[in-house]
């Protein structure tokens, strides 16, 4: 049987998802790849519709529309960078300083896709916002808040690679094996599309 996915919030407009770390946040191209966050949520809720993803390894709270018009309106404010979204991660190394800014452009390496890589001549403007919430010196780790300005694809993924400081896990960017790659999208802000009100939820970190 199908697993359900957990809600943090739902009304007639638009339900807040937890995305489990390994499952896709739509369907893929092939049979096999069809079991996703919002193919299940539409057993229950037939007009769920994506307003934005997660990459597969990623967990965390995900938003979604119920209906066209509600879907065209949240949509409206990612691309307005009106939603704040923070993530938790846990890098490999020491990260020095306490916060800071990683600005690289992104494009798709296409030879090696999905995979993306930095491009100063053709990658699109990419930024991503970081913090140390905590160092562990033996593990030889850091664990950070990160706040991604843009929504490239992988962007948090490469650019934390590109400073050298790979999340755990994440072997398409040369980190150490580990049990999953350890980003969770931990926090989601935005407005109710039809009342304006200012919504905002948490997800605790499970790694």
């Amino acid at each position: 049987m199908t697993d359900k996915i957990a809600l943090h919030y739902l009304d007639e407009t638009l339900l807040v998802a937890e995305k489990p770390a390994g499952l896709l946040s739509v369907p893929g191209r092939s049979l096999e790849n069809q079991d996703c966050v919002v193919s299940r949520l539409q057993l229950e809720y037939a007009d769920a519709l994506t307003v934005h993803r997660l990459d597969q390894v990623t967990s965390g709270l995900m938003l979604y529309a119920r209906g066209k018009a509600m879907q065209v309106a949240l949509s409206k404010q990612f691309e307005q960078r009106q939603v704040s979204k923070h993530y938790e991660a846990v890098v490999q190394g020491l990260v020095e300083g306490e916060a800071g800014e990683i600005d690289l452009p992104l494009i798709c390496d296409w030879p090696n896709r999905p995979k993306q890589m930095v491009s100063v001549e053709l990658g699109k403007p990419s930024l991503t916002r970081w913090r140390v919430l905590a160092r562990d010196a033996v593990a030889h780790t850091t664990r950070l808040e990160l706040e991604p300005v843009t929504g490239r694809s992988h962007q948090l993924r490469l650019h934390l690679a590109s400073i050298g400081h790979p999340i755990i896990g994440d072997v398409m960017y040369e980190a150490r094996p580990a049990l999953r790659v350890c980003l969770h999208a931990r926090r989601l802000e935005f407005a109710h599309p039809l009342s304006g009100e200012a919504l905002a939820f948490v997800s605790e970190c499970p790694f």
